[in-house]
């Protein structure tokens, strides 16, 4: 059995490739949202979204699809999700959301092709209040100041892409 450790040091030394916009990305997100709607508990599920590079047409990138998935209960998503996917053979990992450590966490998964071992997807497993969460509180700190609000706003979604964007490149 792989310790994680070993895992890791496996998955930063994968190649990284720069393809021109595929125009069968957007559809391959979507098959595999058909794929995780139906096979994961649907209680658990919100919405699933796909975003990076590859979520804008016309840009190269790693033709890996990013998903970001708003789950209900990140433990549930550990003890009933996480099992679920690594018996399909998809790589599971539990990351920090900020820096290199310490909470909040995610779940991380990585599908490959069957027959290449390449990646072809990054899902990334978040609670569903989280940006809500994110909302309210700047929404109290800056009552009456739309510009602050929104330039928070954005410089945490920025900061969460760039960190996503970061371990995408090293794992």
């Amino acid at each position: 059995m792989e310790t994680l450790e070993e895992r890791i040091r496996r998955l930063v030394q994968e190649d990284v490739v720069i393809e021109p916009y595929d125009d069968r990305w957007p559809l391959s997100f979507e098959r595999e949202k058909e794929h995780l709607r139906s096979c994961l508990p649907q209680e658990l599920i919100r919405r699933i979204e796909h975003f990076g590079s590859t979520a804008v047409p016309g840009l190269a990138a790693k033709p890996i699809i990013d998903m970001l998935v708003e789950v209900t209960d990140l433990d549930a998503t550990r003890n009933r999700i996480a099992p679920l996917l690594e018996a399909q053979g998809y790589d599971y990992l539990w990351r920090p959301t900020h820096g290199d450590d310490g909470a909040p966490f995610y779940a991380w998964f990585i599908k490959r092709d069957p027959a290449t071992r390449i990646r072809t997807h990054h899902i990334h497993m978040v609670e569903d209040h989280f940006v809500d969460h994110l909302k309210t509180r700047l929404a109290s700190t800056h009552p009456k100041d739309r510009v602050a609000y929104t330039r928070e706003k954005t410089e945490f979604v920025a900061r969460v892409t760039e960190q996503a964007r970061r371990a995408r490149d090293t794992i």
